[in-house]
């Protein structure tokens, strides 16, 4: 049995529901620290956090990833129990074999190995990791990074390891993502008898015109790099249940996903003219998950690009697409940020899997990576 296969299966029958590692990040410590990682440990409310270094000076290369999990879901919906590492047809079964347990085992044995044979190496090897990325995101990497930043510790190259592959491993590797602006809008009426609607007025038929002007707009279209900027509704709630009673407010769920063609600034100046355009009564509460960010060139995405080819023998795609990830609190330092790890298509699902033999691939193809950037050389 492979090294990174043992230790994803270790880390898949810990059951680290967001916000609980439960265990994870003690176990990659006492996998690294043997070879003289130290660890600092950093916790925030109840998110546990670690930065784990070795080497000192720059450059510093940093594989960044999360150990909390998304819920099962009805287990009794899976196959396998999920948390239960289970290998079936060369696949391995488990929540968060591909988001990202997977990716951390791989990424873990990566620096051991590399270690290992180059125990000199120049700069630093460093781990961020946290169990908060799967839910708020509050005391998670964005606490890390303030961290780093008091302590003037600026990360130079960093590989998120969330499963960026589309259909086979290496095929796509995330550049940047766009940004992600979520706003809560509410508009008041007056509550009444469905029979009397002269002395009530209702919300919903109010912001009716509004949603499908909004719903029309060109908001950019976008670039090289990045889609053009996309709304959408998440939710619409109104109503008391009852069908002859005029709803008082309706509430308005929704999400911008925007390229560097467009502001947050911008989004929120036309949506409150637009507001004020159909003379609604209104409150509105933003909420900025993250702002966009791109590493369209440099020595990391040069070495993903090579190291990709000569692992897995294909030419990669460097894309913006998907949600976001920690990337969007990592790149803002400065450092060059990409994603780089399994294949996406299970993630979050029933029955979530990944390729066994991807597990050691991916090994290697950041293996690859740390030879090219820490050893200049590509062993």
């Amino acid at each position: 049995m492979s090294n990174t296969r043992e230790l994803t299966e270790n880390l898949i029958e810990r059951p680290s529901v967001t916000p609980e590692d439960f265990g994870c990040q003690e176990t990659i410590i006492e996998r690294l620290s043997p070879l003289g990682f130290e660890a600092t440990r950093l916790r925030f409310d109840d998110v546990d956090n670690l930065w784990l270094t070795h080497g000192n000076g720059d450059p510093i290369f940093c594989f960044a990833g999360h150990t909390d999990v998304v819920p099962t879901g009805p287990i009794e919906k899976w196959d396998t129990d999920p948390f239960k590492a289970t290998i079936k047809d060369g696949y391995l079964y488990g929540r968060g074999a591909a988001d990202m347990k997977g990716g951390i085992a791989a990424m873990t044995i990566a620096a051991e190995e590399f270690v290992t044979q180059h125990p000199d190496h120049v700069g630093t090897i460093a781990f961020l990791i946290t169990s908060d990325e799967e839910g708020p995101s509050i005391n998670g990497t964005r606490k890390v990074i303030d961290y780093l930043n008091d302590n003037n510790i600026m990360i130079t190259w960093c590989i998120v390891g969330e499963p960026s592959s589309d259909k086979q491993l290496g095929d796509v590797i995330r550049i940047g993502r766009r940004g992600s602006l979520n706003g809560v809008l509410t508009i008041k009426g007056i509550q009444g008898h469905v029979a009397y609607p002269d002395v009530a007025d209702n919300p919903v038929h109010r912001v009716s015109p509004f949603l499908s002007e909004i719903t029309q707009i060109e908001w950019d279209q976008g670039n090289a790099s990045f889609p053009p900027t996309t709304f959408q509704i998440s939710n619409i709630n109104a109503g008391t249940g009852a069908e002859n009673v005029i709803p008082g407010t309706v509430e308005v769920l929704f999400n911008f996903r925007f390229s560097t063609e467009t502001s947050e600034q911008k989004i929120k100046q036309t949506v409150t003219a637009l507001l004020e355009k159909h003379q609604l009564d209104y409150d509105i509460r933003w909420k900025l998950s993250g702002l966009p960010f791109l590493t369209d060139s440099g020595k990391l995405v040069d070495a993903a690009c090579d190291a990709i080819k000569s692992i897995c023998d294909i030419e990669t795609e460097c894309s913006t697409g998907g949600g976001t990830s920690d990337g969007r609190f990592i790149a803002p330092t400065g450092a060059e940020v990409i994603e780089l790890g399994v294949i996406n298509k299970t993630i979050h699902k029933i029955n979530e899997c990944v390729k066994v033999d991807d597990l050691d691939k991916l090994k290697d193809t950041y293996l690859h990576i740390m030879n090219t950037l820490l050893n200049n050389s590509s062993e």
